[in-house]
Formats: structure tokens, C-alpha cells, sequence
């Protein structure tokens, strides 16, 4: 039987001969402001990590570092905004000032910026060539002023605040239209200040007078929207993973949050009974730091998890604010680039071909019968039109029948939020083999929901909204039936050199040792090997049955740690045992308490640098923020190799890399200074060298 002739009843409005006019709903609940309107419309736009930390390899100067030092050879922030064009964003915010108080604008407040440097004979103004680069591509700008400056003697004191909304007032006035003022949370802390050399601590909310901060912007530029510390219009979403809660709402309850009431692990979410309009704007690098570290040309994210962030960041009513660190030259780095236009490439197969436009579109309740609200604006591409449901009616389906079976796997739904967010769950049903299959359970839409369904094919769709805080207002669904994507393998080795690989259930692994691109001719994993020495591991996985290959992975291994012991302590086997996901805790006398960790390599070895793997899991990370690092060849003459700090580790708990000169060493001597809050619990997952016999 067909599905028109078992459902007929359920879904059949009539709508002939309506003649009245239907006022539309009212506004229900909390709205957008029309500046936070057009925010939601951008979507998706980049971040630009830049400045003398670029130059010094460091994610946060300490505020002592020379203007001297920063010199790009061939800065070129037209390459920067065609880079962005290509890839689809709308906008790019620029780090004007980071922490260390490096301005990338000849502020007439501070000596400490690019007048002072070397590049274009101090004559440069990098936030200028972006604004006007941004204005032949039809880009936005946005900015990025840090209010904590290491570098500055008056901060921490009344003077600080007339310094910082002195550049503020300077980056709103000279360089055209500002979309997003960016404001880190990161305040306060040991820094330079001048030659003060010490710790400062401030209070966030109160230092800054964020009421008066604000109302000096929007006078200066009414249609910025600031981000972060105050009484904001959007908020972090919570991590530096570009990742929104799958339960997304826009409001946020911001009074308790300002009291310090709401821990931040909730902006993932919102709060459903916020009290002010908030939505929440997701910020990842494309690589683990922010700040370009040579070190990590190797370690730009895998495409499949670009794809993941995109899916779970846009695609759950998040803007997405994707880092691209430009590297010493001052362009966007090739290997960024490339990984780039494969999540472009990947974005735009995903979403190539609409199919609800062509279906039959109907729906079991309509706003007073009138076509103005019909289900057919759903699929108009319109996104001022829209279906809606009575005053009183909170639930409701859309049926879309297809005129021959389809194959579909995404289902992408908007809210009309411009009229308040009010769904709070729905689900997706697909009409397969003549019953109805639920394909998705979801909850919150806002102003755009992605789902990632099973590839089914089916002769109909059927979205069931099941529970809403007022009247249902809908302004689009559309599906599309995305092409397979292989995820690259998982490769481990441990501390013996035994090498294994996984897969997703089904998949082969093809790969090679002698540097040479692995294909379907080479050879296939089947056991674990053991490769004990210095190697290079490329590798793919295969979908035999869609006949589709991942991208190729690479990673190049050192000499294996079979010979390695931790000498200065028991039971720590766990940090050199190559697994990241075991862990050594284990707890200090007091937070002064210098831990100090001595390995034997067992043999001499070359090495350039060492890394340092965070605990992954759990709610307490117990995160090192500062160290010391030595290498010996006799165990008793030791050399300092680096020292300092993981710089924003608590909020970016990735593999912390520190390069240093080529060294030969036995034993290595890491000191643990201080841990993320003065915590005198630390962890490790693992410690490793850099091996400067591999490329």
C-alpha cells in the first residue's frame, strides 16, 4: 500500500478557499538582536594566530620579548583572505594584541609593536593590509585584543584600563567595520610588567568595569557584537576542541555566570531557561597550537576530524571559528592549506545535491490553515518563510514523500530564531520496506541542526517534532545523501618498538617503511610489527566495499624505548611505556614542591627536543604549567636544555612540544615546577625525545 494512502488522514489539510489573513506568531521567549542575526548567518570564519610569538615558538610570550624579533619575510595577508575565501568562511579575526602585549598596529599608546620592528623599516601596519585585504574579498574583520598584557608596567592598576580602552578605541576607529571584538579569558598571572617580573592577580569581572568597556564599543561601533568576558553576546562554547553540546541552546543564564555561578563546562549546553540571548561560537586550530610551531607541520589535524568539528560545531547551532597560524614567512602554512581544501572538498560533496526540493512536502498542522505557514516554505530556500503550528499547538510532523526510492544520509533543520529557539526534542523516521524506521532521536535545533543518519533508502521521510516550548516555527529541512569518507588509521607503537594499526570494522590497512605513498599494491597490515628503530610509517585504510581510501597517515618513529628506565622513582613505568592512555598521578609534598623525573635512555642518542602527553581522560587532568628539562651523558653534569611553560595547557591539553639544539644524552632530567592552579597532584601519560636522526 502506498504511504499517501496510509497516511492520507493523518497529514491532509485542506487550505482552499482561506481567505482570511493569519497574523504570524509572535515572538516567544528571548530573540536575537539583529546584529546577533547576522553573527548566526557568518557560520563559520577564521581565527588568525600571529605575533611575536610566531617568532619566539612560543603559544604566551611573557611580555620581555623583543619587537626586534618579528620579521616575516613575506607577509601577505591577501593570500591569508583568499585562503579563507576559497574555504567558504565569511570572516577572519586577527590576534592584534596577544598576552605579551605585541601589538600588530603602530598604536601611538605603546613603543611595544611592529613600529619598533624590522619589518617594513617599522613603517607596517598588519591589521591595516588585513582590513583592506578583507575588503576586496568581501570578508569581515574582527579582532582580537587580549586584556591581559605581560608586558605592560600598569597592569593590574587603574592606569592599565585607560591603556587598553585607549587601543580599543584605536582598532574600532581606524580600519573600517569590526564584526566580532574577541576578548580571551585568560587574565592575570606571572609576567614581565615592565622589568617587574612577578605575579599579578586581578578579578576578571571587576578589574576591566566590562559595563563602561562595553558602552565605549557599541558607541564607537554599534554593530559589533563582543565575545567573551562581561555581559557578552556570545559565548565560548567551552572547550578549544570545536565541539558544541549535541543539546544546544542560544540562551545563557549570564547574571549567574557573572557571579561566577556557572562553571564553563555548561556553555557547551546553554541553560534552556537563560536570561539573556547567548549563543555559543566554537574556536579549534587546525593544528594542536595556536601560534605556528614548526614542530607541529606534521600534526595538522586529520581530516576526518575536520569533518567531526564541522558536523559538531555548525552542524549543532554553533558558529565555528576555525585557527589558522600563519608561520614565519606571514602566509598560511602549505600543509594548513592542503588539509583545507580537503574539508572544502569534503563540505561541499556532503551537501552537492538538496533532495527535499523535489519531494511532495505536507504537514499535520498548519498556522491557521493558511499557506503563508504551509510546509511547502520549508523547502523554498527561503529563509524568511517558514512553517509554523497555532499558538497552542506544540508538536507536530512533515512528511516528505519521494516520487521514487531515495538514498539519504544527512538531515540539516533550522528554527526561524529570529522568533525565539523553542524545539527541545524531535525525531526522524524513514519509511523502508513499508514501516517506519527511526533514524535520529535529537533534542535542540536553533539556527541550524545537522544530523549524521544511517545511509538508508527510503521512499519518505518523516520528521516528528515532539516537544517545543511554544508553537513550532520551521524555516527549513533539507537532506542529502553524503559520500563515504574513510578515516585514516590508527597507528601505535610501544615502548619495545612493536607497531599495530587499526582500522573501522571492515577496513584494510595498506603501508609502507621505506617513505614511499602506500596503495592497494602495497603491503597489508595483518599482525603487529616490530620495528625497534628510527622509521617512517605511511599508511591508508580501504573500504572494500564502497572501493574508497582514506588519506594517507604519516609518522615518523625514533629508536624504540626498550632500553629506557625511569631511574629517580618507582612505579612510573607508565609515563615510557608508549602508551598515551596510561598514566602516571602522583602527589607532591606541597605546590612548592619541585618533582624531579630522571630517565636512562640506556644508549647515547641525538635528540633535539622532548614532548610532553597530558593525562586525556577524567575530570581532574591534573595538568603541569611549568618546567625544567636536562640532559646528562654521565648522569652527574647536567645541561639545561629548556625551561618555562605549557602555555594554555588547561584549556588545550594537547602533546606540548619544547625544540631545542641537537644534543647527545643519556639521561634526561624533567622538573616539574608547577602544576595548572598551583595543584600539587601531577600527571603524565607520556615523555618522549625528539629523535633529530628522523625527519
Amino acid at each position: 500500500m502506498r504511504v499517501k494512502e496510509l497516511f492520507v488522514a493523518y497529514f491532509f489539510i485542506s487550505v482552499l478557499g482561506c481567505k482570511e489573513v493569519v497574523a504570524p506568531p509572535e515572538k516567544f521567549g528571548l530573540t536575537p538582536s539583529e546584529k546577533q542575526l547576522n553573527w548566526h548567518n557568518m557560520e563559520y570564519y577564521a581565527f588568525v594566530h600571529f605575533s611575536l610569538n610566531t617568532f619566539t615558538n612560543k603559544e604566551w610570550g611573557y611580555g620581555d620579548e623583543s619587537p626586534e624579533l618579528f620579521n616575516p619575510t613575506e607577509l601577505d595577508t591577501r593570500q591569508w583572505a583568499r585562503v579563507v575565501k576559497e574555504a567558504g568562511m565569511k570572516g577572519i579575526i586577527l590576534t592584534a594584541k596577544h598576552h605579551d602585549g605585541f601589538c600588530l598596529w603602530p598604536s601611538q599608546y605603546t613603543e611595544r609593536s611592529v613600529k619598533n620592528s624590522p619589518w617594513k623599516d617599522g613603517k607596517g601596519d598588519v591589521v591595516k593590509e588585513l582590513a583592506e585585504a578583507c575588503k576586496e574579498y568581501g570578508l569581515k574583520l574582527g579582532i582580537y585584543l587580549s586584556p591581559w598584557d605581560r608586558n605592560h608596567p600598569g597592569y593590574g592598576k587603574p592606569e592599565y584600563i585607560t591603556y587598553f580602552r585607549n587601543q580599543l578605541k584605536e582598532l574600532l576607529t581606524n580600519y573600517g567595520d569590526v564584526f566580532e571584538m574577541w576578548f580571551d579569558g585568560a587574565n592575570g598571572g606571572d609576567g614581565y610588567y615592565g622589568g617587574a617580573n612577578e605575579i599579578r592577580k586581578i578579578n576578571t569581572l571587576e578589574y576591566y568595569d566590562w559595563d563602561e568597556t562595553y558602552k565605549m564599543i557599541y558607541n564607537i561601533s554599534p554593530n559589533t557584537l563582543v565575545w567573551g568576558i562581561g555581559p557578552s553576546e556570545a559565548r565560548w562554547i567551552g572547550n578549544e576542541r570545536g565541539r558544541a553540546g549535541k543539546t544546544n541552546w542560544c540562551l545563557l543564564r549570564q547574571k549567574d555566570e557573572l557571579a561566577g555561578k556557572v562553571h564553563y563546562s555548561e556553555f557547551m549546553n546553554g541553560h534552556e531557561d537563560g536570561e539573556k540571548w547567548v549563543p555559543g561560537e566554537a574556536d579549534v586550530s587546525i593544528r594542536p597550537g595556536w601560534f605556528y610551531h614548526e614542530s607541529e607541520d606534521s600534526k595538522v589535524r586529520p581530516l576526518k576530524e575536520m569533518v567531526d568539528i564541522y558536523y559538531e560545531s555548525i552542524g549543532r547551532n554553533a558558529n565555528l571559528l576555525l585557527n589558522l597560524p600563519v608561520d614565519k614567512r606571514g602566509l598560511v602554512n602549505e600543509n594548513d592549506i592542503a588539509r583545507l581544501k580537503e574539508l572544502t572538498a569534503v563540505i561541499q560533496a556532503d551537501f552537492k545535491d538538496e533532495l527535499l526540493i523535489s519531494a511532495k512536502v505536507s504537514a499535520n498542522h498548519i498556522r491557521g490553515n493558511s499557506n503563508a505557514y504551509g510546509a511547502e516554505n520549508l523547502t523554498d530556500n527561503n529563509k524568511e518563510t517558514y512553517w509554523a503550528t497555532n499558538d497552542s499547538i506544540n508538536t507536530g510532523s512533515v512528511l516528505f514523500e519521494f516520487e521514487k526510492p531515495t538514498t539519504l544520509n544527512r538531515i540539516e533543520l533550522q528554527e526561524y530564531i529570529a522568533l525565539g529557539q523553542r524545539v527541545k526534542a524531535f525525531n526522524v523516521e524513514a519509511y523502508v520496506d513499508e514501516q517506519w524506521q527511526t533514524i535520529a532521536n535529537e533534542t535542540t535545533i536553533g539556527y541550524k541542526r545537522i544530523l549524521r543518519t544511517p545511509r538508508v533508502t527510503t521512499k519518505a521521510l518523516r520528521i516528528n517534532f515532539t516537544d517545543a516550548k511554544s508553537s513550532l516555527v520551521i524555516s527549513a529541512i533539507k537532506a542529502y545523501n553524503a559520500p563515504i569518507l574513510v578515516g585514516m588509521p590508527n597507528i601505535r607503537r610501544n615502548k619495545n618498538g612493536v607497531i599495530t594499526m587499526e582500522a573501522e570494522k571492515g577496513h584494510l590497512i595498506y603501508y609502507t617503511t621505506d617513505g614511499t605513498e602506500p596503495n592497494q599494491n602495497s603491503q597489508l597490515f595483518k599482525d603487529a610489527i616490530n620495528l625497534p628503530q628510527a622509521v617512517t610509517i605511511k599508511a591508508l585504510a580501504y573500504n572494500p566495499e564502497e572501493h574508497v581510501s582514506s588519506k594517507v597517515k604519516t609518522i615518523n618513529y625514533g629508536k624504540s624505548k626498550a632500553k629506557w628506565k625511569v631511574i629517580s622513582t618507582h612505579s612510573a613505568e607508565s609515563i615510557i611505556d608508549g602508551d598515551r592512555t596510561t598514566t602516571w598521578t602522583f602527589r607532591g609534598i606541597n605546590s612548592q614542591l619541585q618533582q624531579e623525573i630522571i630517565v636512562d635512555m640506556g644508549e647515547l642518542s641525538l635528540i633535539n627536543g622532548f614532548s610532553y602527553f597530558p593525562k586525556q581522560t577524567g575530570h581532574n587532568l591534573y595538568l603541569i604549567s611549568k618546567y625544567a628539562f636536562y640532559t646528562s651523558t654521565d648522569k652527574m653534569h647536567w645541561i639545561e636544555q629548556s625551561q618555562g611553560e605549557f602555555s594554555n595547557i588547561e584549556n588545550n591539553p594537547v602533546e606540548q612540544i619544547k625544540m631545542f639544539e641537537k644534543v647527545n644524552a643519556r639521561y634526561l632530567k624533567f622538573i616539574i615546577k608547577q602544576g595548572v592552579k598551583n595543584e600539587s597532584v601531577f600527571s603524565i601519560a607520556e615523555l618522549d625525545v625528539i629523535d633529530a636522526a628522523v625527519d
